[in-house]
């Protein structure tokens, strides 16, 4: 290799690094400024003076007027509790409806699978007042199951299981039903233990939506002590008013556990991903 390729190639590598570099720092840049005025005193938050990029005294007031003022256990149980049901039954859901439409041939499955791809497009509000009808004619109004229901199955989880199982060889499914396996059986011993990247990515997926979600729960739920951490911070907005060091404390303890669960896994969701067949 000539100097003159090295030189070039160093070159590319650090134009890369600084384009990573500055993606980075605007990406981290709202957390960051969420955890400098979560921990900052009220005095400093409105008093003005000089610009600091950390407080000049750590505090933790933000956090206790936050937890004493508002049932936020309450608040974060919810979330978890809602979260971990969506995110097994739409994990369930997607991986045999995935293995259905990528495996098994029946009439108007293609058809089937494009009319499922078209509600990608359209926005929740689209849908939301056919939903709340929906639910309140189940009875489901103002309960978990109101919020658990309409996302227990979703396009794009299909859409990712379709694509990712379409890549598991036939022959294994057909050699599978030859020794007498059903479907069922081998929908678990062949495609299950193959499909530990993807349900990786659904797992996390899920959890993602259902951790955030805002506009759906905040119709389906009408008691404080049912709300979830987003319609809480809400709540908290329009109680608290200018207090922004309660709101970014509120706002972090909605982050944080999101964010943690992503840095422990990240390897195993960036891999299912890469193997999911999304080219």
């Amino acid at each position: 290799m000539s100097a003159r390729t090295r030189l070039s190639a160093r070159g590319a590598t650090a134009a890369r690094t600084v384009v990573v570099l500055v993606i980075g720092l605007v990406t981290i840049s709202p957390l960051y400024w969420m955890v400098a005025v979560a921990f900052s005193t009220r005095s400093e938050l409105l008093g003005g003076g000089e610009f600091r990029p950390w407080p000049r005294e750590v505090t933790l007031d933000n956090f206790v007027r936050v937890f004493e003022s508002f049932p936020v256990a309450t608040w974060f149980g919810n979330s978890v509790a809602i979260s971990l049901v969506v995110t097994a039954l739409s994990t369930i859901t997607s991986l045999l409806a995935g293995y259905a439409f990528a495996q098994l041939r029946f009439p108007g499955s293609t058809v089937l699978f494009f009319i499922a791809l078209a509600t990608l497009v359209l926005p929740v509000q689209v849908i939301i007042v056919s939903l709340f009808r929906l639910i309140t004619g189940l009875g489901l109004y103002g309960t978990y199951w109101g919020v658990i229901l309409p996302s227990a199955a979703t396009a794009f989880g299909l859409f990712l299981a379709r694509q990712f199982m379409l890549g598991i060889p036939r022959e294994l499914i057909e050699a599978a039903r030859l020794d007498g396996a059903t479907h069922l059986q081998t929908f678990r011993r062949i495609i299950l233990p193959m499909s530990r990247p993807l349900i990786a990515v659904l797992v996390f997926m899920g959890l993602l939506q259902s951790w955030n979600d805002f506009a759906w729960p905040l119709i389906a739920l009408r008691d404080n002590e049912l709300f979830t951490l987003p319609i809480g911070l809400l709540f908290l907005q329009g109680q608290a008013g200018s207090d922004y060091g309660a709101t970014m404390a509120f706002a972090l303890v909605n982050v944080v556990p999101i964010a943690l669960v992503f840095l422990f896994f990240q390897r195993y969701f960036i891999a299912g991903f890469a193997r999911s067949g999304i080219r």
